[in-house]
């Protein structure tokens, strides 16, 4: 994952060029998708269901690559979430602003009863 979002692609360039204060967030959460959320975040989240973001905390990271350091388990489905094609970051639970977003590997349909499960290592975000 290296798609930045517009709001971080723009913090990023007032911190490092223009001595902007960009203050990072504590906590980062996994968002799920059913369509491209793009980098201005217009995308379709999954929602209902009991769908929620989930937390997710990452290793240090070696030559420009971070992968998540523990499993990111969403809460089990318990309706429809439909096809989830993209995954993103997010810098709070609800709202906030999407800060890198991807398309999975291979899209994933979530019916009642299933749980979305990101294996520690799985995650990456790689800057290059």
């Amino acid at each position: 994952m290296a798609e930045f979002s517009n709001f971080l692609e723009n913090a990023l360039i007032n911190a490092t060029l223009r001595a902007t204060t960009y203050t990072s967030p504590a906590t980062v959460y996994v968002s799920l998708y059913t369509t491209d959320p793009t980098d201005a975040d217009t995308g379709t989240e999954v929602s209902g269901g009991s769908y929620a973001r989930t937390a997710v905390t990452f290793g240090a990271p070696s030559n420009g690559v971070t992968t998540n350091s523990a499993d990111v388990t969403f809460p089990t489905a318990t309706a429809s979430w439909g096809t989830v094609t993209h995954i993103g970051i997010h810098d709070a639970s609800t709202a906030g602003n999407l800060l890198f977003h991807t398309p999975l590997d291979t899209s994933k349909t979530i019916d009642s009863g299933d749980i979305f499960k990101i294996t520690s290592g799985n995650l990456s975000v790689t800057l290059s």
